[in-house]
């Protein structure tokens, strides 16, 4: 019996602890409430000057998650260390600026409360909403981390099997259902054409271009991209596409992106593979047809993939510059 009754208040000790550190909606409501008001002010007069800056955000947030949602992709390298930012899928990373505005109001506002990592969930989620998205209720209470290596990056590449890539998320809890509808991102802001040149000019070494992709889109990106300017090593001269070929509102997060996906029209080759397996597929024109239920699990797949890998609680700290760790 006193066995069985120790097991029982160890088993609520743990469950407590659990509470305490996990994330709640409205985390800041006692400690910084105006929190949320001035995050969702700094995004909108951003977005106002830049309609690309969504795109940036979501980027941003999806590969700082991909190591954990602690904000390590906006420490600066030092003499020495390189950072998570420095490797090479990060270096076309954008809304660096946007984060270091909103820290530098929330600190006068309510100085050493409010967690980078918070501050990018929070902005990207009100940028979401700025272009066609739903405000979701996002649960709050991060903490920063206070390492960022380049060593610790695994970002898959747009030309990724779409098994490899699955994979990766898989590793940090999402499903097949969370990778179809987070890429439907892609329905906003701009691609470099080094992210895809292959499928224009030689296709996994073929010397030919993707068969999977639409004639007239293969024409229309060939005359955007043309191979002796692609040049992804200087990303300042790579040229840039709209990721989405499919609409006129290309700052404008819909359902668009699937209806290029159905029709071979999708720019990256992992964003096509949607159409190449059973579900995705079936997502995909589900999609289609219903914007309405792209959006409502987009919403649901955000706070997901926002709830990766967290530090909570007591663990990490609450950096006073996003761009370093404290001390």
């Amino acid at each position: 019996m006193a066995a069985s009754l120790l097991t029982f208040i160890f088993f609520l000790l743990v469950q407590l602890l659990n509470n305490t550190f996990s994330l709640e909606i409205h985390f800041y409501n006692q400690s910084c409430p105006r929190a949320e008001l001035i995050v969702n002010s700094v995004v909108r007069k951003h977005v106002l000057q830049d309609p690309s800056i969504p795109a940036g955000l979501l980027r941003l947030h999806f590969h700082d998650c991909l190591n954990g949602c602690d904000a390590s992709i906006l420490i600066d390298s030092t003499e020495d260390n390189i950072a998570e930012k420095e490797a090479p899928p990060n270096l076309t990373l954008r809304g660096f600026e946007v984060i270091d505005d909103i820290k530098a109001s929330l600190e006068d506002e309510c100085k050493g409360v409010v967690s980078c990592a918070d501050i990018l969930a929070m902005a990207t989620r009100d940028s979401v909403a700025l272009s066609g998205g739903a405000a979701y209720a996002l649960p709050t209470g991060r903490r920063d981390s206070t390492v960022s290596t380049i060593a610790n990056v695994h970002i898959p590449s747009p030309s990724f099997p779409f098994s490899a890539a699955l994979s990766v998320f898989q590793s940090i809890g999402l499903d097949l259902v969370d990778m179809t509808t987070l890429l439907g991102a892609h329905s906003v802001g701009f691609c470099h054409c080094g992210f895809f040149i292959d499928r224009l000019y030689d296709f996994e070494g073929t010397g030919l271009p993707d068969p999977a992709m639409d004639t007239g889109l293969l024409d229309t990106l060939r005359q955007q991209c043309p191979p002796h300017v692609v040049t992804l090593n200087n990303i300042s001269k790579d040229p840039t596409v709209f990721m989405d070929q499919q609409t006129k509102t290309p700052f404008r997060l819909d359902a668009s992106f699937y209806h290029g996906v159905v029709d071979r029209r999708a720019v990256l080759q992992l964003d096509q593979e949607l159409d190449f397996t059973d579900l995705t597929s079936k997502l995909a024109v589900k999609y289609a047809n219903n914007p309405k239920s792209f959006i409502k699990q987009f919403s649901k797949s955000m706070i997901k993939l926002g709830s990766t890998n967290v530090l909570t609680g007591e663990q990490g700290e609450i950096r006073q510059n996003c761009r370093r760790v404290n001390g």
